[in-house]
């Protein structure tokens, strides 16, 4: 089921959302206006799904890394599971936090390490600011690589997508494999909606709580730093696994063609689309999302 060159395997499961399957032809233009609405309407409290479990119940795990230049922050990050066993490192989106990822921490697949990372400008970690460099962003994440030799696992979620794309492209000795969830890599599906740009205002800027600021600045500049990845994308080398749902209105599926036609060095590349489903793949349909990492640590493809 795991071919080189880009081939899908189309997996369907029944929808979950409750509505009747769209036209894909009316998300793209609908999920431009999503996303700008969703940087707004979070500052109001209107917050996507999010784990079963209470986000406090890691705070246990949780340690601080300082990392040099270019991101010259202190990191900090949650670690659970076997410390002996390959390392999945688990990035989230914008926004978010690494207690995103609290029920995969509290419930760590069997001999794995997992560590969640608060990127660069979100949760506990710095700067203060935002830092929309992808290159920045993967630094950050590169830091926490282990340096014994394990197998390492990256899985980024919607612009963490992105943030371990970059990762692997740049040290692709060092990446075993890669989950792509719902992740926003093609660059032509990326456009400013004027409300981003009236978020970016000072007067409003100041009013907005950090997390959004920091998200707002991530998506305005993220289509030039798309473009420079897609340059890099051939460089990876790990066996990937593309999931993306069908009905998502924030990371259109066309992210998908677009990443199968440029991930032309990895060892294997798989695709999963899940039939009905959204954006929020890490809550709704985290049965696929384990099952996706427990294929990604297969060493045959």
């Amino acid at each position: 089921m795991c071919r080189r060159g880009g081939a899908t395997t189309r997996m369907m499961f029944p929808a979950r959302t409750g509505r009747a399957p769209r036209d894909p032809r009316s998300l793209a233009p609908r999920s431009r206006l999503v996303s700008a609405v969703a940087v707004a309407m979070a500052a109001v409290g209107c917050a996507p799904p999010g784990p079963r479990a209470p986000e406090t119940a890691t705070e246990s795990l949780r340690a601080t890394l300082h990392v040099g230049e270019p991101v010259n922050a202190d990191i900090s990050y949650l670690r659970a599971g076997d410390a002996r066993g390959p390392r999945l490192i688990l990035v989230h989106g914008t926004p978010g936090s690494a207690t995103a990822w609290t029920d995969y921490l509290l419930q760590p697949p069997p001999g794995v390490e997992v560590v969640a990372i608060d990127r660069p400008g979100f949760g506990h970690s710095g700067p203060a600011g935002a830092m929309p460099s992808l290159a920045a962003q993967a630094a950050a994440v590169v830091a926490l690589l282990p340096t014994d030799g394990r197998p390492v696992l990256l899985l980024g979620h919607s612009l963490g997508g992105p943030v371990v794309a970059r990762v692997a492209a740049e040290h692709p000795a060092r990446i075993t494999a890669l989950v792509l969830l719902a992740a926003s890599l093609d660059p032509a599906q990326e456009s400013i909606h004027p409300m981003q740009q009236v978020g970016a205002w000072a007067p409003v800027r100041a009013l907005l709580p950090r997390v959004i600021r920091n998200a707002n600045s991530e998506l305005m500049a993220l289509k030039p730093e798309l473009e420079e990845l897609a340059t890099m994308l051939p460089r990876i080398t790990a066996k990937v696994l593309i999931v993306h749902g069908t009905l998502d209105d924030l990371v259109p599926v066309a992210n998908v063609p677009f990443m199968q036609a440029r991930l032309t060095g990895a060892r294997c590349l798989q695709t999963l689309l899940l039939d009905g489903r959204n954006h929020f793949l890490p809550w709704n349909s985290e049965a696929e999302v384990r099952h996706a990492i427990t294929t990604a640590l297969e060493p045959a493809c």
